[in-house]
């Protein structure tokens, strides 16, 4: 596993496609009316509207950037069963002493919700549970000590 690589669901990049397409159509749109309409107000040397709207110009364009770099340059991973933790991989672990159990995806950095139980190939216990199987021990290192794991199931 290469952490400097940049994992996808085939989820997340169509979500990120939609937005791609949203902020090329609609929202740049919107921001070149918002210019011209700031513009027709005369000096543009002490012009809020217009230095608003060009900020919101230049950080949507930024976004813009980011995301289609990352489509560029993402590696999209496919949910599937495996012996092993691998990126896309559903791990189901007990935390040493509880009783109850606790899922987990393994995403890459740009999906990461620890709401939904996906965290990232590059945390801790990402890299942790990264290529064990189930039934291994995991430990790794949290600001509140070394915790230990179960894996009870890969999905």
């Amino acid at each position: 596993m290469n952490n400097t690589e940049q994992y996808l669901t085939a989820e997340k990049k169509q979500a990120l496609e939609q937005e791609l397409q949203e902020l090329k159509t609609t929202k740049r749109k919107e921001i070149l009316e918002s210019l011209e309409f700031a513009k027709s107000l005369g000096d543009l040397s002490e012009n809020a509207e217009y230095q608003q709207a060009r900020e919101e110009q230049a950080a949507l364009e930024e976004r813009i950037a980011e995301i289609e770099n990352i489509l560029k340059t993402a590696i999209i991973i496919k949910q599937h069963h495996s012996e092993k933790v691998e990126m896309g991989s559903a791990i189901i672990v007990r935390k040493e002493g509880d009783k109850e159990e606790k899922s987990y995806q393994i995403v890459g950095t740009h999906e990461v919700d620890m709401a939904a139980g996906k965290i990232s190939n590059t945390s801790p216990i990402g890299q942790a549970l990264f290529g064990k199987k189930k039934g291994d021990t995991i430990s790794f290192k949290t600001p509140g000590g070394i915790v230990n794991y179960k894996i009870i199931d890969i999905k």
